[in-house]
């Protein structure tokens, strides 16, 4: 979806973890589309929590891929692909899942504690709650329907669910059963999975790190990019924008400032906290800086699949001194101090 430019009276935060969740059996949700979150035009998100042997039902997404983040314990997906092949996998803390538009997919919970996801939608109008699953499906199909499809008798059709489920508790599949995830020792990488927290990241020494997966790590991931920043104390993401996709930030850790630049003297700067996100327009200019006393996590995504950024220290190290002197009202020896190399993150040192 193209996004435009807005406002400067436009907020690009929004308290996801303070609005008022979904529950069901074992389940816990909160999503902000562009309904409830003017600014994000371009992405959707959801945080959801899984307890032991809970199951986000049996579902399809009409109108957006999922890409996927584990926060915390540990999940299992099973797929449908179009071909009529299928995979389950098992995830853990800093796994990444990506399934395409249209996938039937379900999520169940494996213990021993709760599952915390954030899932990331590739369109603004998307919403978790409008989403086709299967027992609003079948309690709307008529008996006779049902009996020729699945083969069962009219006594077995009346114990399905009255309506939708959307969470339903079951209990923990067990690793000695035929329940059990398929592997005993799961792979690193599989075709829907890919350990972002594993991966050895982009470090600026003082300033923080960066991991990131693209469609050229994560193939099945065509639409969709992802990455995990940690900013140090003082320390911040330096000026920049993205030139090929809109940006959607989840407050991990931490408390930050962020300010987007809308171009014709329009910038918002707003201050974040943990379980609040983030939005930043294609192409809008923007920063991430940590306000506080712990290091700063940001899990952010992208609706492309390949990751681009134009840094503005990369900017100004690629132009000649005379340019920045005269572009920017400086005397050629202070223009000589800029950047000479791309920094991407700064350091909380500021120099005197």
């Amino acid at each position: 979806m193209e996004t435009t430019m807005t406002d400067s009276t436009m907020s690009f935060r929004y308290r996801l973890e303070q609005a008022t969740p979904r529950t069901g059996s074992g389940g816990i949700t909160r999503g902000a589309s562009v309904k409830q979150f003017p600014a994000s035009v371009g992405i959707a998100g959801v945080s959801m929590r899984l307890a032991p042997g809970s199951m986000r039902e049996l579902h399809w997404h009409a109108n957006a891929a999922e890409w996927a983040y584990v926060v915390a314990g540990e999940c299992r997906t099973t797929v449908l692909h179009p071909d009529g092949s299928s995979a389950t996998d098992t995830f853990g803390p800093g796994d990444v899942w990506y399934f395409p538009r249209g996938w039937g997919h379900s999520i169940q919970g494996l213990g021993p504690g709760e599952c915390h996801f954030i899932l990331i939608f590739d369109n603004g109008d998307f919403s978790e709650d409008h989403t086709f699953s299967v027992t609003d499906w079948l309690s709307r199909t008529s008996p006779e329907v049902l009996a020729q499809n699945l083969g069962l008798s009219r006594e077995q059709i009346a114990q399905l669910p009255v309506g939708e489920a959307y969470f339903a508790q079951g209990p923990v599949p067990d690793d000695r059963s035929t329940d059990a995830a398929p592997r005993a020792t799961p792979a690193l990488t599989t075709p829907h999975r890919y350990p972002l927290l594993a991966q050895q990241p982009r470090r600026v020494p003082g300033g923080g790190t960066q991991r990131t997966v693209t469609v050229d790590e994560f193939p099945i991931s065509k639409g969709m990019a992802g990455s995990l920043l940690e900013i140090e104390p003082g320390a911040m993401r330096e000026l920049h924008w993205h030139p090929n996709a809109d940006e959607w930030q989840y407050y991990l850790e931490g408390n930050a400032e962020m300010a987007v630049f809308l171009a014709e003297g329009q910038v918002v700067a707003e201050t974040f906290e943990a379980g609040d996100i983030g939005y930043v327009p294609m192409g809008a200019g923007h920063y991430i800086r940590n306000t506080g006393s712990t290091v700063l996590r940001v899990l952010v995504g992208f609706n492309n699949g390949h990751y681009e950024a134009n840094d503005l220290s990369a900017w100004l190290a690629a132009n000649p001194v005379d340019v920045l002197a005269t572009n920017l009202g400086l005397p050629r020896d202070v223009a000589m101090t800029l950047p000479h190399r791309a920094r991407f993150i700064l350091s909380g040192s500021i120099p005197h």
